[in-house]
C-alpha cells in the first residue's frame, strides 16, 4: 500500500503546531496503525529528521495509551485502540490525517503525545475503596448478586484512554467518570465512600476543565471497550444522592 500521512507536529507544549506530510510506501495490510508509524519513523531517522513521538506501551489494546485522533475519529475507523487497528482498514493511495487528543484536560506534550494525568487526579480524588491491610480475604467472603457484580466487572474494562473525551463535543469525561463510580458503586466493598467518593470525582472532573455531558453519545460509540451510557445515568443519580446526603 502507498499512503499519504498528514501528521501534526508540536515540538514543545508551548510552541505552535502545525500538519505535516509524509509519504509512505510498501505499508503492508497486516501492520498495525502503530508500526505503521514505526516504519514512518525508521524512514525519518535515515533521512535525518526528527521522528515522530506518540504514546504506546502494551501494543495490546489494555494499557490505553495509543491516544490517536485518525481521519477526525478517536482510535480510527475501528472500535478498537490506535494499537490493534490494522491498515487493512485502508486503502491503497488513502491520505491518513492523525492528531493527538483535543482536549483542554489533555494538553499537547509533543507531536500526537498529550498529557492524560488529568484522569489520574480524578481516581486519586475518590476512586478506591477502604480496606485492611494484611492477608487477602476470602473471594466468596462477602457476597455480591451476580447482576451487580457482571456490571461492575463489565464497566471495569474501561482503560483510561481518552476516547470518550477526544469524541465528545463538549470534551467531557463523563463515560469514564461514570465507569469507575459503577464499578466501584455496585460492590459491597465501594459502599463506605460510595457518596464522599462521586462528590470528590465530579468535583474533580470539573477542576480538571472536562466539559458537562449533553447525552450525545458520541463517548460510547468511540469506547474501544463499549462501555454502556448508561453508567453516565447512574453517575447522575449517585451525585444526586450525595448531594441530598450533604455530601
Amino acid at each position: 500500500m502507498k499512503l499519504t500521512l498528514k501528521i501534526w507536529r508540536q515540538a514543545s507544549p508551548e510552541a505552535q503546531g502545525a500538519i505535516h506530510t509524509y509519504d509512505l510506501d510498501d505499508v503492508s495490510e497486516e501492520m498495525s496503525f502503530l508500526e505503521m508509524l514505526d516504519v514512518l519513523n525508521e524512514q525519518l531517522n535515515d533521512a535525518g529528521e526528527e521522528p515522530i513521538t506518540f504514546d504506546h506501551d502494551c501494543r495490546e489494546g489494555i494499557c490505553g495509551s495509543c491516544d490517536l485522533m485518525i481521519d477526525g475519529q478517536a482510535h480510527g475507523p475501528e472500535v478498537t485502540t490506535s494499537c490493534q487497528l490494522h491498515m487493512r482498514s485502508f486503502k491503497d493511495g488513502q491520505t491518513i490525517t492523525v492528531e493527538p487528543w483535543r482536549s483542554d484536560a489533555f494538553p499537547v506534550l509533543k507531536d500526537l503525545s498529550v498529557d492524560r494525568s488529568a484522569f489520574d487526579r480524578i481516581i486519586q480524588a475518590g476512586g478506591y475503596i477502604s480496606a485492611n491491610t494484611g492477608s487477602a480475604p476470602e473471594a466468596n467472603s462477602v457476597p455480591a448478586p451476580r447482576e451487580k457484580a457482571m456490571r461492575a466487572f463489565n464497566v471495569a474494562t474501561c482503560i483510561g484512554c481518552g476516547a470518550c473525551v477526544a469524541a465528545c463535543p463538549n470534551g467531557s469525561a463523563s463515560l469514564f467518570l461514570g465507569a469507575k463510580i459503577t464499578h466501584l458503586g455496585e460492590l459491597p466493598q465501594g459502599q463506605p465512600e460510595r457518596w464522599s467518593r462521586v462528590t470528590a470525582m465530579v468535583a474533580q472532573h470539573d477542576a480538571e476543565g472536562f466539559g458537562g455531558c449533553t447525552n450525545i453519545g458520541e463517548c460510547t460509540a468511540a469506547c474501544p471497550k463499549e462501555i454502556p451510557l448508561d453508567v453516565i445515568s447512574q453517575l447522575n443519580k449517585d451525585y444526586r444522592m450525595a448531594l441530598k446526603q450533604g455530601h
